[in-house]
């Protein structure tokens, strides 16, 4: 049986950097896949500026800026009344080293980072590999897997389940996910039409309110995506065909709006749910499979990839130092999961209910808000560095 000292879950975003930071440490670490590649996923594609500091800090950035494009602005707008409210994260830059977001896929993370771990000395990468359990004693983790050749048993000191929503692990360590599944579902369509040619100054981030319908409007280097909420009675075929496309793309442009080609259309199911644990003796959970959210706001993936930075720190001390795992893996589960409760799963879900208010004057009482926010040079400062997560890793620190 082959002994690593990690083995990593799951080779999404949280996952990926978790192998790799480890590895760029020089602890041999078993990545360990389902699929044969990352899916091209077009649900996550904002990296905050912090995130943007830790991957450079991985030596990741430049290569990813590559494949990305920089928003310093993003916008509020009312369909109804056609205010437009921008909020420029530039006037944060003396704190933010990056003050902009990058949009990227976050496939393409996945992508670039597996390909480096594939030639790394301390990783060995299994894609198109599915874990079907895990299973713990005082001394270590045995995980078995299913692959092409078989059935295969693997050892580590540690475990990181960066499985996702579905976590296999999360489930097979029997720790509860609380929360709630909101009533309707997602819609994400991505076209390469020039969207921006039908609105004066649309930002690279828009987030659309508007009591029918609300949307979210981002840019990608190549794509606009477009996030609208449906019904969760309506078939997932319904969803996905020509007539409910059109009707997006007229709610969005104006009845006028021409036949427009898309390259993606998903529909997914939105939480708001935290683990109970992110700690079961040697084994860890992070991203999706801690914790999930809204989209709104672009702090889930992000979320991730600061857990699994704040855990393979604390996985360095331990094996290369001698750290006391106890203390340093209850710190890590006690900062994560009070960031999950106190920051992200309240500032996405007040973040949602700005964009759905279900009345024109609870959409004006919105609007209103925000535009006092915007106004004031004090709670514009504070809205940039909490909607950037900044706040967030500063209140995290402060959690002993």
């Amino acid at each position: 049986m082959k002994t690593f000292q990690v083995i990593v879950v799951g080779a999404g975003p949280t996952g990926a950097i978790a192998a790799y930071a480890l590895a760029q440490k020089g602890i041999d670490v078993l990545l360990v896949e389902a699929y044969p590649e990352a899916p091209e996923d077009m649900r996550a594609s904002t990296f905050h500026a912090p995130t943007l500091e830790m991957l450079e800090s991985l030596g990741l950035l430049e290569a990813l800026e590559a494949q990305g494009v920089r928003a310093p602005v993003y916008q509020y707008r009312n369909r109804r009344s056609g205010e437009v409210l921008a909020f420029d994260l530039s006037e944060v830059a003396d704190v933010l080293r990056y003050p902009y977001r990058l949009q990227c896929e976050q496939y393409k993370l996945s992508r670039l980072v597996v390909n480096l771990l594939s030639d790394h000395p301390h990783a060995q990468v299994m894609m198109g590999h599915r874990v079907l359990s895990a299973e713990q004693d005082s001394g270590n983790v045995t995980v078995t897997t299913e692959g092409p050749s078989g059935i295969a048993r693997y050892k580590a000191d540690y475990l990181i389940a960066a499985d996702g929503a579905g976590s296999i692990i999360r489930k097979n360590q029997g720790i509860s996910f609380d929360g709630f599944t909101y009533p309707e579902k997602f819609l994400t369509l991505s076209t390469a039409y020039p969207i921006e040619a039908h609105f004066e100054n649309l930002a690279g981030v828009n987030y659309v309110a508007d009591a029918a319908e609300w949307c979210v409007l981002l840019r990608v280097p190549t794509l606009w995506r477009i996030l609208v909420p449906a019904a969760a009675d309506e078939p997932d075929d319904a969803l996905r065909s020509d007539a409910k496309k059109d009707s997006v793309f007229r709610g969005l442009l104006g009845d006028t709006a021409p036949d427009i080609t898309t390259y993606h259309r998903t529909v997914y199911r939105v939480h708001q749910r935290v683990a109970q644990n992110f700690r079961a003796g040697r084994i860890l959970l992070s991203g999706d499979a801690a914790h999930l959210n809204n989209p709104l706001g672009g702090l889930g993936m992000n979320s991730g990839i600061h857990d699994v930075m704040n855990l393979t720190a604390k996985l360095g001390r331990i094996l290369l130092e001698g750290a006391d795992p106890d203390a340093l893996l209850d710190h890590y589960d006690r900062q994560r999961r009070t960031i999950m409760h106190d920051f992200v799963q309240k500032q996405t879900m007040r973040n949602k209910q700005s964009m759905e208010s279900d009345s024109l004057e609870s959409q004006r009482l919105a609007q209103q808000q925000m535009a006092t926010v915007l106004a004031d040079d004090r709670l514009r400062r504070d809205y940039l560095l909490q909607q950037s997560m900044y706040n967030s890793l500063q209140q995290e620190a402060a959690i002993v």
